[in-house]
């Protein structure tokens, strides 16, 4: 092999990118889980939560992670203007719910929920795995998902910087 291309794999390698499995009007897997907000847990239905308007479900790696936090903060930063939209926020990775409980208080500063996909079940569902730990982690990735259960939008980037304005101005458009 040639040192260029080994340098190109190791690149690639080091250098994770997000994907999104699903595309915009495919059908949106439905899904309960186990979910803490304000360090509150609860049973988050997305059939449920799509009665009440379009839902934001957003999945990142790890909790407690830089990346994880910095857009968990940005998430709840935005949640106001998310509720003027008439959209959920749930974020979503394969942490315990007890992690996430404290996760939803520090990180999500008890504005929205987060929820423990236990054995990756839903991660599985997205197909959003993280593909250089598959089956243990969710890829950075967030969809709008639309009253009709169907994703209106997505946003795929391991970069937490741009999840938020790409699922606001969808979810603006969305509205109208």
């Amino acid at each position: 092999m040639s040192r260029r291309l080994l340098t190109a794999l190791f690149a690639a390698l080091l250098i994770p990118t997000a994907h999104a499995a699903l595309s915009v009007g495919a059908p949106a897997p439905d899904f309960s889980a186990d979910a803490a907000v304000g360090g509150q847990p609860f049973k988050f239905r997305l059939a449920d939560a799509l009665k009440q308007g379009p839902v934001v479900l957003y999945f990142y790696p790890k909790a407690f992670t830089s990346g994880c936090t910095v857009e968990a903060h940005q998430f709840a930063e935005a949640t106001d203007k998310f509720k003027t939209l008439n959209t959920t926020v749930i974020g979503m990775s394969n942490d315990d719910i007890e992690t996430l409980k404290k996760f939803s208080v520090e990180a999500c500063r008890n504005k929205f929920a987060v929820a423990a996909d236990a054995g990756g079940k839903v991660i599985k569902d997205y197909d959003v795995a993280l593909k250089l730990v598959p089956g243990s982690m969710a890829d950075r990735v967030s969809y709008l998902i639309g009253t009709d259960g169907k994703v209106a939008a997505v946003h795929a980037s391991m970069n937490p910087d741009g999840h938020i304005d790409a699922m606001l101005k969808a979810a603006e458009k969305l509205k109208k």
